[in-house]
This record gives structure tokens, sequence and C-alpha cells, in this order.
């Protein structure tokens, strides 16, 4: 059920569902779908923000003011709503707001990969990779908490941009029904293609892809006729499963009939149908944004909105990412139009969840792989720092105005309260009524797997 509860039927902006070809014979491409069910007050969710390369902690959460010069860079720290936290002075609106977030200083246990599969599953991407690899949080929520009948996806992907961050959403070993959708949002936010905005929506397993474009050109006054087209090719669909790539389909199959009929997925991707205070809340100030190789424009800030409305609307797990942290190369003119991006955007989701009265149920954490060197490079880049890196956490019933951990006076080695990948992801399944500890998925020889090695959630911000 939408936490809006409301249905809204598709209107002249519909559902074209393209062919993918098995054996010779033309399928429907078709999503999935699904809703959180019940009352409002059981819907939780979680809003996942993957900053893209490694985020410098000392640019952003964990100044070092006191240490040389090649450490500290050039920003200065200043004060924020908690007394005595100081953060870097690119971050004025979360500073505003530090009593509604929990800033993790210590995270420690990188594997120092540079995608954001960890930051997806607590897991290295190794992990049980001859049995398909571990599952992204968002597909482990659709295999516990999703079902076909539902009108929108559990897990939406919005990740996208740099092959780091593509497809580090995976299903691992529960397969490609439980996989994410993922919108193609790569114009959404363009200035020039603002108007005649077009999304695709697409979830994809080892052997399928399945999309659907929101351009027109399936009507509702045809769906029956589909339908009935659909349902001549269940035998020999059923007959040619040899992976269980058949059964997501059809389950894709019944999903899609519930999205092209409720439209409240569509709806929710619908930017426009958003008034234009919200879209003015959301735009950083001018000069924020400006591109350096990979880095997000001021539109960016937008995909927290989408994802604001996505949770709106009952998605349970939405993934974003903000690219460009990755600066081996001119890290503070490019940390100076980027992390004010970031601060904008995440003021705006806290502020706008909270006056919605949705920011107990909706939880939102901020993290990249690694961080990066305390020492600036000759370049006047950070490089890759596994050893440690910062996190933020809001909502979902967390306890903010906290600091986790601390790091050393070069802010390159935890030195109290480290922080594992893993206890962030059982702080955020125990948002979502999830227990890790007592939850098992069966693997594909039929062994249980816990959903984490390290499964005790932060108790200090529940």
């Amino acid at each position: 059920m939408s936490r809006s509860t409301r249905c809204v039927r598709p209107s002249r902006r519909q559902i074209m569902i393209g062919a993918t070809g098995f054996a010779g014979f033309a399928l429907a491409d078709v999503l999935c779908a699904e809703a959180a069910r019940g009352s409002s007050s059981s819907v939780k969710s979680v809003i996942n923000v993957h900053l893209d390369g490694g985020p410098p902690q000392h640019d952003t959460i964990d100044p070092k003011p006191d240490a040389p010069e090649e450490v500290r860079g050039e920003f200065k720290p200043i004060a924020t709503k908690v007394t005595g936290l100081r953060v870097s002075e690119l971050m004025p609106r979360v500073a505003g707001l530090a009593d509604r977030f929990a800033f993790i200083r210590s995270l420690v246990g990188s594997a120092g990969a540079h995608d954001a599969f960890q930051c997806q599953s607590g897991f290295p991407a190794a992990n049980l990779q001859p049995l398909g690899g571990r599952p992204a949080m968002g597909c482990v929520v659709t295999k516990l908490q999703g079902a076909a009948e539902d009108p929108v996806p559990p897990f939406v992907d919005l990740m996208q941009g740099r092959p780091l961050v593509r497809n580090s959403a995976r299903p691992g070993f529960l397969g490609p029904a439980c996989g994410a959708f993922r919108p193609d949002i790569s114009t959404m936010f363009a200035r020039e293609l603002e108007a005649g905005m077009k999304t695709e929506l697409a979830a994809r397993g080892a052997n399928h892809s399945i999309q659907l474009t929101l351009a027109g050109g399936l009507t509702l006054d045809r769906l029956d006729d589909r339908n009935k087209l659909l349902a001549g090719f269940d035998d020999t669909r059923r007959d040619l499963d040899a992976s269980g790539t058949m059964e997501a389909m059809d389950r894709f199959n019944r999903q899609a009939i519930n999205i092209l009929t409720s439209g409240r997925l569509a709806e929710a991707l619908d930017l426009d149908k958003e008034p234009a205070k919200s879209h003015q809340r959301y735009t950083p100030p001018a000069g924020a944004g400006e591109r350096f190789v990979t880095a997000e424009d001021g539109n960016a800030a937008k995909k927290l909105l989408l994802a604001r409305r996505l949770v709106d609307a009952g998605v349970r797990c939405v993934s974003v990412s903000f690219s460009d942290f990755d600066t081996h190369s001119r890290n503070f003119p490019r940390m100076r139009n980027l992390v004010p991006v970031v601060d904008h955007a995440l003021a705006a989701l806290v502020a706008d969840l909270e006056e919605r009265g949705l920011l107990g149920d909706v939880a939102i954490v901020v993290w990249g792989e690694f961080g990066r060197t305390p020492r600036v490079n000759a370049s006047g880049g950070r490089d890759h720092w596994p050893e440690v890196g910062p996190a933020l956490l809001a909502g979902g019933g967390i306890r903010g105005g906290q600091v986790i951990g601390a790091t050393d006076r070069l802010g390159g080695r935890a030195v109290s309260r480290p922080v594992s990948y893993q206890e962030v992801f059982a702080t955020l399944y125990h948002c979502l009524g999830i227990t890790a500890g007592r939850t098992t998925l069966l693997d594909p020889t039929g062994r249980p797997q816990y959903l984490l090695d390290r499964a005790e959630p932060l108790r200090e911000l529940l």
C-alpha cells in the first residue's frame, strides 16, 4: 500500500512493452513490481546513498584542523547544531540538521574494491561467488517481503553513470527473480531534456533483459489482448525453463500487469508531478555542481527527490549514487563543487521526510567504498584509503546527534569504536523490521545462509 494510499490509473503516458525472443518465440518485456503491504505505519524503507569513488573523510565529516597543511587541506571546520561536533565548511546544511544525523567516523573493513557492492551487501564481491555471490540488501528484502501481486517493486536501483557502480546491486544466489529495478535516469536531470522526460525501467538477470518504457504505446484498452498473447506462451516457456530464468519471467509477467493497472510506479517516477516548491527545495545554490570528469551537476540533488517519491509510493529500498568522489587529482576544487550538492540534497531529503511524517519510517545511509588518503598527493588529490572511511545515518528510528568512533590526529586510522559495513547493514535491517542474526536464506545447494556474519546492530543508534 502506498504511504499516500492513492492508486493513480495511467493516462496518456502509458507503458510500452517490447519483445524478447526465447527459442524463436516473442515474449513481452515486462517489469517486476512490489509494494509494501499493510498500513502506512508498517511501511519501512531504506535510501542507500553511495558516494561513488570513495568520499574524503577530511573534507566531509572528519576535519583535522590541527593536522599539517598537506593533511588538513583547504577547508575549515564549522560548528553544527550538536555541541562540540564540527564538520567541513562544505556541509552547512547538514551541520544545521546535525541532531538528525549519526556521524560514523570509523568505518573499517573495506575490501578496497572500486565498486558499490560492499555498500549494497556488507560483503566483498568474491564472497560465495561459486554459488552466485551474496545478494544486495534490496534483493534480500525482495525475497523476504516482496510479492508478485504488488504494484511497485521492493527495490529500485537508481545507481548509474560510471561502471564502478552499475550492476553493484546484484541478486547473487537469489537469482534474477529478486533483482533490482533500474530506471534509466541518465537523461532525467539533464537541463536540455527537462521537458519530455523519458524513463526506462529494467530488470536484468543472467539470461534475460526486461524493460519498461514510459513513452506511450501500450494502452489499457490493448492490455487484455496482450495478456492473452502472453498466456499463449505459458506452456512453451515452462518447457524451456532450465535455470530459473523462466520462473523469473513468469513472476515478471504477473507483476507487469499490476504495474500497468495501478500506475503507481509510473506516477512516482514522474518528477513533473512534483510542485515547483519541491523542485526548488532540491535545487542547490547557483555555482554548486560544476562538472569535473564524471561529476554531477546541481540537478543531481533531485535524485533524492525521486527517491523520496519512490519510498512514498511503497518501495522499500532505493539506491542512489553521486559520482566523482574518486579524486586522485584536483581534490579541493572538485569537492568544493560536489560536496555542496550532496549536502543540499541530504538536508532537503531529511527535512522533506520529516515534514511528511515519514522520517521515522525511512532510514538513510550515506557512504562510499572507502575513504581517501590523509596526505594530499603531488596532483592535489587524495588517493584510495581502505583503512577508514566516513558514513552518515539518519531516520528510520535512528538516534541522531551522535558521533560514532574517532580517527587519529591525521584521520588515517580508527582509534575508537571501529564500525564494520556489516554492523551498518544489521542496523538497516533492524530498521526494516528484519533480524539479521536470526534470518537465513537458502543458497542453490539448499544450505541456509545468514544475512550477515556480524549481525549485531549499532546499539548506540537504536
